[in-house]
Formats: structure tokens, sequence, C-alpha cells
């Protein structure tokens, strides 16, 4: 007998698999912008934790945990160390974080309000080059 279900059944539910990707998509932007040491990882564990809380209480809200994790983890980032991911978009000016669109939405995208454009999705900062 299987302990993990019906053969080719994912071992985790649907919620937690959500928790784990958004989880994937914040870890692989930190790495791609070299950020990801330990005490930042442990900035996206804490996010997934009050998320997963979150997410019980609300679970129309599934599709929404990646953009809010990314905005957790920036926030926390902006309290301890100062803005992130930077702009590749914007060569010139004062350096500017990029935004979450949208807050509180399905398939989130790192934007630049200043220059008007999306950068990339949550999870493909490593993609993003400068136009």
């Amino acid at each position: 007998m299987d302990p993990h279900g019906e053969p080719g059944a994912h071992p985790l539910g649907p919620l937690e698999q959500a928790l784990h990707a958004a989880r994937a998509l914040v870890l692989a932007d930190l790495a791609a912008r070299e950020v990801a040491e330990a005490d930042v990882v442990s900035m996206v564990e804490d996010s997934v934790a009050h998320r997963r809380w979150w997410v019980e209480q609300w679970p129309d809200g599934v599709g929404f945990l990646p953009g809010l994790v990314a905005q957790d983890v920036q926030d926390a980032l902006l309290e301890r160390y100062g803005r992130w991911p930077l702009c590749p978009v914007c060569p010139t000016g004062e350096p500017h974080a990029l935004e979450v669109e949208p807050e509180l939405g399905p398939d989130p995208h790192w934007v630049c309000h200043k220059a008007g454009v999306k950068v990339a999705a949550v999870g493909g900062l490593g993609g993003a080059t400068p136009s």
C-alpha cells in the first residue's frame, strides 16, 4: 500500500503546492539579483508562513500568493537593507525599485512605473534585460 495515496498523486494539497510555487518564484528573483542570503531566505519563509494563514481564511486568494509573497519580501528588505529589486530599465536618474502589479491579483509582474513598462513576471527577473 502506498503511504502517499494514489500512484501519481501529488503528496501536497493544492494550498501547499501554491505556497511552494510562490516561494520558488520569489527565491528565483532573489537569486537572479544575487540577494538570496540565508537571512533573506528567512524573510521568504516568514512570508509563506503568514500567507498560509491568510489563504486559509480566504481560499479564493490562492492565485494571488506569488505577488503577495513578493511584496512581503520587498517590504521586509526595504526595512532592513533598502530598495529591491532595483529597476534594470532606467539607466539614468535616481535608482528606484520595481513594483508588483497588480497589488492583489493573479499573474503578478515586476513593473517600472517611471518608464511605464512590465519588466518581468514575478519569478522571471533572471531573464529581464534593460530595454
